[in-house]
């Protein structure tokens, strides 16, 4: 850890994200080997990933954020509120521009703008928007912990990474699988799966760039990318693990996933 605390944070936050790509790799890896998950196991993993994420927008994130704002002397809230509110406004926006379709949908139930892109991409592109506050949020969370701020740690923000990289496994499946049972071979089921969260690194860098050489803007930085994540949770997360099943699996799944990543945040922290 004392070698990788010497790089640079832009450079830490990169090698965190192709770490949550490579789990998101691992996931769409399972088309080798089967077609289809048992629908419970995937509910349950759905869960688990929106646990995870609504305990990291606030212990990873949230929490940071009104620290900072405290330590700067300002309002505590604004900044929180604010930025929370504007990462919601921004995956809004993007659901309803982007083209887009959702695992286990017919095609003309695609949201976002009419296109003619074919299926396979149109389900990628909706994991995609899920990985784009994903990544974010754990480039902004080394460029935090690079910051010096209170509760802001480097090994908090890898307990992050390690969260997001848990959930995102079941995404990585979720595409992979049904494009299987579609008929694409495995080599392309599971390209298309891990593709998805190439947007990761990429806004992981963004989001530890803009912290590092923006710091005033850094709560709401963090703010935003918990906003962004909770919109996900709310919009697509449980009502996807939600479904198809009639159990209590994905609230089980919900729990266990916010236990884990409160133990990692907390006990790494």
């Amino acid at each position: 850890m004392q070698g990788f605390a010497s790089l640079h944070p832009v450079l830490q936050a990169l090698l965190a994200t192709l770490f949550t790509w490579g789990v998101t790799a691992l996931g769409a890896g399972l088309v080798f080997f089967t077609k289809q998950i048992d629908q419970r196991v995937m509910d349950g993993m759905l869960g688990m990933a929106a646990g995870v994420m609504i305990a990291a927008s606030f212990w990873s994130l949230l929490a940071p954020a009104i620290a900072m704002s405290e330590e700067m002397g300002g309002s505590a809230w604004v900044p929180a509120v604010v930025g929370f509110l504007a990462g919601g406004v921004f995956l809004l926006a993007t659901d309803k521009l982007l083209p887009h379709l959702h695992p286990g949908l017919a095609t003309e139930n695609a949201e976002g703008l009419k296109s003619s892109w074919q299926r396979a991409t149109l389900l990628v592109l909706a994991i995609t928007i899920h990985n784009i506050p994903e990544g974010l949020a754990v480039g902004v969370a080394f460029g935090a912990a690079a910051s010096g701020i209170a509760g802001a740690t480097l090994t908090g923000a890898w307990a992050l990474a390690i969260g997001i990289g848990l959930q995102n496994f079941p995404e990585g499946a979720a595409v992979s699988m049904p494009l299987r049972r579609e008929g694409l071979s495995r080599w392309r089921s599971f390209q298309y799966g891990q593709i998805s969260a190439v947007v990761e690194p990429i806004a992981g860098v963004l989001g530890a760039a803009a912290v590092v050489y923006l710091r005033p803007m850094l709560p709401y930085a963090l703010a935003f990318a918990a906003g962004a994540m909770i919109y996900v949770v709310a919009e697509e997360l449980i009502p996807e693990a939600r479904r198809k099943s009639n159990s209590d699996i994905p609230t089980i799944g919900v729990m266990v996933g916010f236990a884990i990543m409160m133990l990692l945040d907390v006990a790494l922290g």
